[in-house]
């Protein structure tokens, strides 16, 4: 599987997003500007000792992303999304695609989209899960249909 985040702004929730990848064997790629700074100094001030096991890929833009990845199935997550994210049959090589924490996914990164999809919430409330555990929610049900690889 591959996670993407494009231009994350918190730290911390980039920080969870990367755990979770580590654990489950997840790819993840970091599609620029960043919030924040990926320096080796930075890293290891936040406590990431994990960071050395993730699987990581930075690019400079979303336009070099889909150039590095054109046959890419992109499965993008937006409050407005199509359908729920437990209703698509998730394929090991699938691209979970995940917008900045204030802005979501821009309308042009929407209309690359093999499928968008979204995570059921109330609608009383004008705010979103968490991007961690909107990341982990996601990742986690397509693992589950693919019976955990790699995992115990």
């Amino acid at each position: 599987m591959n996670l993407v985040l494009v231009e994350p702004e918190i730290p911390p929730n980039t920080g969870n997003v990367a755990r979770t990848c580590v654990m489950t064997g997840t790819k993840l790629h970091l599609v620029e500007p960043l919030g924040f700074s990926l320096s080796e100094s930075e890293v290891r001030r936040s406590g990431l000792d994990y960071w050395k096991y993730l699987d990581l890929e930075v690019h400079p833009d979303f336009a070099s992303f889909r150039r590095a990845y054109p046959r890419a199935r992109l499965l993008c997550f937006t409050t407005g999304g199509e359908r729920y994210y437990h209703r698509v049959t998730y394929r090991p090589d699938d691209f979970l695609v995940f917008g900045s924490e204030t802005r979501g996914l821009a309308p042009e990164i929407l209309g690359q989209a093999d499928i968008v999809l979204r995570i059921p919430m109330v609608d009383q409330i004008p705010r979103s899960l968490n991007l961690g555990n909107s990341a982990a929610l996601v990742l986690y049900e397509a693992l589950r249909q693919q019976n955990f690889p790699g995992m115990s």
